[in-house]
């Protein structure tokens, strides 16, 4: 079984990885991002919520999110295994993830390790419409107020690894690779 969470600033490249990583293990991709822009796109009432905490580079609620990841991982093919992109994003969220997994828990959880100046250029070069130079300076407050502590929490929860995000997307594939296979 492998359980996998990857964290990273927004524009870090962890969704790039994580398709890599899914095809690559054989497990889905669990990315609460890509699930809160489908609800967008369908205009769903949860949808119009999320789009406006979002288009103000702010981040859904804790209980909304874990929400969202207790249905998707007990589907039949996350059973094997998962990788969880974008979640968790605060310590709440990370302490309902290991309470939903009990008595396992995940098997590592990896930074991608990129500057701010990087993931900036990154996020306004994708054209999404709440990638706006303001809401990236949001979202990247909002990183090191709640995300950036979790790496402290993994790393005394579980195994933890800290990647170096800069190359190309197969040289940071290598290193990711590397560090999950070492744990076999």
């Amino acid at each position: 079984m492998t359980r996998l969470v990857i964290l990273g600033k927004q524009g870090a490249g962890k969704g790039t990885q994580c398709v890599l990583l899914a095809a690559h293990y054989h497990i889905p991709h669990i990315s609460t991002g890509d699930m809160l822009r489908a609800a967008v796109a369908q205009g769903s009432e949860l949808g119009l919520e999320a789009k406006a905490i979002m288009d103000a580079g702010n981040l859904v609620s804790d209980e909304l999110i874990l929400g969202i990841v207790r249905d998707r991982l007990s589907q039949p093919d996350a059973q094997k295994g998962f990788l969880l992109d974008g979640f968790p994003r605060t310590e709440t969220q990370a302490e309902g993830l290991l309470e939903l997994l009990s008595p396992n828990s995940i098997d590592l959880a990896i930074d991608i390790r990129v500057p701010d100046d990087v993931v900036t250029a990154r996020m306004l070069e994708r054209g999404r419409t709440d990638d706006t130079p303001e809401a990236i300076a949001r979202r990247l407050e909002l990183y090191r107020a709640e995300t950036a502590p979790l790496l402290d929490f993994f790393e005394v929860k579980c195994h933890f690894a800290d990647v170096n995000g800069l190359g190309s997307e197969s040289e940071v594939q290598g290193r990711i690779v590397a560090e999950i296979d070492g744990l076999k």
